[in-house]
């Protein structure tokens, strides 16, 4: 029988319950989200509590923490309780080091797009502009919001959104398919670890009846 280590988070301190659940769900996928203030300033931010939710209507969540420094809502958070939009822009590895700047604590009011050098483009159907430099950007409108906690540090927003129109860039592009090989999505690990997606391998669906070899 192999050992373990035995823990229960009811007697952790917050900071380690966080580094040990960053550390047992890996990889996770990064949201860079952007959103727009009712005054129209933009907010760019990186979120890996994030996955796909439904096909119909097709749709995402992404989960966002309070600002560790102080508790309260981060920008992205109220942003989408003002205007109820975002875009999901999706982070690979020509983008991930400009990404990782729009993660500092700026102050309210400032856009990480100027900050950091990112080039918003125009989006169809919502407000908030979408990430030109990200191959693929997905128009949200809000369809739920959950929090999570007491509304303090180490609390959360589960944001669901409806993708209402999505952006591919042609070179990703197949018959339907994304190319990941061409994508090179970068994925978020504990602490400030990353890694990108290469070894890939199939493994098709089971059908009952037949059996596979360990």
């Amino acid at each position: 029988m192999p050992d373990f280590v035995h823990l229960d988070p009811a007697e952790m301190p917050m900071k380690d319950k966080y580094k040990l659940l960053i550390g047992c769900v890996v990889p996770r996928p990064i949201a860079f989200v952007s959103t727009r203030s009712k005054d129209g300033i933009t907010n760019l931010a990186p979120f890996s509590f994030f996955n796909g939710v439904a096909s119909d209507p097709p749709s995402v969540l992404f989960c966002t923490t309070r600002r560790t420094s102080d508790g309260e809502k981060k920008d992205t958070l109220l942003n989408i309780e003002e205007t109820g939009e975002f875009v999901v822009n999706v982070v690979t590895e020509d983008i991930v080091a400009p990404m990782n700047q729009t993660s500092a604590e700026y102050e309210r009011g400032v856009s990480e797009f100027e900050a950091v050098g990112f080039t918003p483009a125009q989006s169809n159907i919502v407000t908030p502009p979408r990430v030109l430099e990200s191959p693929i950007n997905m128009e949200c409108k809000l369809y739920d919001s959950v929090q999570v906690g007491e509304g303090g540090v180490g609390s959360s927003t589960v944001i669901i959104g409806e993708i209402v129109y999505f952006h591919v860039r042609e070179d990703i592009y197949a018959d339907g398919k994304i190319l990941i090989e061409k994508l090179k999505p970068v994925a978020r690990l504990a602490g400030a670890s990353y890694c990108p997606v290469r070894d890939i391998f199939d493994l098709p669906r089971p059908v009952i009846g037949n059996t596979v070899e360990a």
